[in-house]
């Protein structure tokens, strides 16, 4: 929705209880309708009109997508509302890329029944810090839950509960199976209707040759050395003579080929590399320094130095060509290069050096010290690299505008993947909240606050909320189907597509424990604190719309 030009947007006021919260109430509310459609293997779609009216609209089944496509509701109270929860659901699409439906909805619910309580004469502070801290139980036993996969067929499984694509989730299984929880997946919109990947042996970089004359097999699109010598620099060369100085020093040392990387190297540096005579001497292959993009150029240019054994020269430490030296030079067994990227197979490097480094990474990654999603992306991509398993995934369908979903889709399926590799996978299907729903009633009948049992009672409320949508959307009458489950015991849920109550993980229906446990951290957190806001102050010209996160 577009900003609305009215006088009531521009005028500033400060609202209070009890309008605050029927106004959030009302947004929240209008955000988690909008997305509950899309919950489950049988679900709906939301398509959403162009700004501009002009093109196709968007089909989306996508909470995150669909949340953040809302820029802003009429009732300025009621905006107030669904712009805290889509940034809620937004944050968590960015850190584990799926759950945001399941959020959403033990969000509402949470919201919906704590109104209720403070309405009763309840404390939100109080309720806020009750719900925070039965929430950690939760969490105990989710983690207590949680097992780990292995294989083709169990990835292929878990991917499919994710994404509901049987030829997508078999694709990703096989995938995951050979590179691993580390490994570097590229997804890119395929040219054909079917699904496509290839295996790239060792690692590559974006960056391809300077000249096509250095390809001289043009059919096979790549030029290559075996037992590469190799200089890893951001070095700008701009002319002839310090070429010829520094492939002489190259010479001297015995080398016979070199792969030279660099950021610029000018038409006038690159004619030695490219006579004839010096051919003779010495074979050479120069390739683009890797963009700044998700991995910044030294990052990378370091991790290439410690694969091969070499020393990375940078120009903003004053260094330049002159300086190089053939100590400098890192070695692997083959590198390669074409017209966009270059790749190292077989990586000389020590290591011991190699196996700290990325150890240092991996804590890193785990840790809860990465700065947003893009620090999360970038080691990703950096500990993908260094592990060596790459995957190259082109993904086709009839339309172009399938193919863009499908896109979607697999970049969502993927990240969840990642996470349940990591900290494993729980029953899915909703049975992972119902079997947290004993530890609660243990709680709540130890429990003499009456703030913890409002905060027990509403948590048992909410758990059971994604299985019975899920119902809903398939079309089931909830109540008939949870008594059944319930019967069935921990564990069990309700296979959707085989209409019956059936142990979830012995069914191979799983959802990454990453996912679960999210949706729960962020789904409590985030009404609780949303519980507690008693009043809202408008500003005369509030910011556009376009611009919120």
């Amino acid at each position: 929705m577009s900003r609305l030009n009215n006088k009531k947007w521009q005028t500033p006021g400060v609202v209070f209880q009890p309008r605050v919260h029927e106004g959030l109430n009302l947004g929240i509310n209008a955000i988690v309708e909008a997305i509950r459609p899309t919950l489950g293997p049988l679900h709906r779609t939301v398509v959403i009109e162009k700004e501009s009216k002009v093109g196709r609209p968007e089909l989306l089944d996508d909470g995150a997508i669909i949340a953040r496509r809302i820029i802003q509701l009429a009732d300025r109270d009621e905006d107030m509302g669904a712009m805290y929860l889509r940034h809620v659901l937004w944050k968590m699409h960015e850190t584990v890329g799926d759950g945001t439906a399941t959020a959403a909805i033990i969000f509402q619910k949470i919201y919906n029944e704590g109104l209720r309580y403070i309405a009763a004469g309840g404390n939100a502070m109080r309720l806020r810090f009750q719900l925070e801290e039965v929430s950690k139980i939760i969490l105990s036993e989710l983690d207590g839950m949680s097992t780990h996969l292995c294989g083709k067929e169990q990835f292929s499984r878990l991917a499919e509960t994710i994404c509901y694509d049987p030829s997508l989730a078999k694709m990703l299984g096989e995938i995951f199976d050979i590179i691993g929880e580390y490994g570097r997946l590229e997804i890119r919109p395929g040219r054909s209707r079917e699904l496509e990947r290839e295996y790239v042996e060792g690692m590559y970089w974006d960056g391809g040759v300077f000249s096509r004359e250095m390809i001289r097999d043009l059919n096979a699109g790549k030029a290559g050395f075996e037992n590469a010598a190799i200089l890893i620099s951001d070095l700008e060369i701009r002319t002839a003579q310090e070429m010829v100085s520094f492939l002489n020093r190259v010479i001297q040392a015995g080398h016979k080929t070199l792969f030279l990387v660099a950021s610029v190297i000018s038409d006038q540096a690159l004619a030695p590399i490219l006579s004839r005579a010096n051919r003779e001497k010495i074979e050479v292959i120069a390739v683009k320094a890797p963009a700044m993009d998700i991995v910044t150029r030294q990052e990378a240019l370091e991790d290439l130095a410690l694969l091969t054994g070499g020393r990375a020269i940078f120009q903003f430490g004053g260094e330049t060509l002159d300086s190089a030296c053939a100590g400098d030079l890192g070695y692997a067994r083959r590198a390669w290069a074409d017209t966009l990227s270059f790749g190292i197979v077989g990586g000389k490097g020590d290591p011991r050096a190699l196996r700290v480094h990325i150890a240092k990474l991996r804590a890193r990654l785990q840790s809860k010290t990465v700065n947003g999603f893009a620090d999360y992306k970038q080691l990703q991509t950096r500990l993908g690299r260094l592990m060596g398993g790459t995957a190259i995934l082109q993904v086709g369908d009839v339309t172009a505008l399938a193919v863009e979903a499908r896109t979607a889709l697999a970049e969502r399926t993927a990240s969840a993947m990642r996470g349940a590799l990591r900290e494993g996978v729980l029953p899915g299907g909703g049975a992972a909240f119902l079997a947290c729903q004993q530890v609660l009633r243990n709680r709540l009948e130890l429990a003499e606050d009456p703030d913890e049992q409002a905060a027990c009672k509403i948590l048992l409320k909410a758990l059971e909320m994604p299985m019975r949508v899920l119902l809903e959307n398939a079309g089931y009458e909830p109540e008939k189907i949870l008594y059944q489950v319930a019967l069935a015991g921990p564990g069990y849920g309700f296979d959707l597509k085989q209409a019956q109550a059936v142990r979830m993980d012995r069914s191979g229906i799983y959802d990454a424990a990453t996912v679960i446990k999210a949706a729960v951290f962020d789904a409590t957190h985030g009404a609780a604190l949303a519980l507690s806001v008693d009043v809202l102050i408008h500003r005369r010209n509030p910011p556009d719309g376009h611009t919120t996160t």
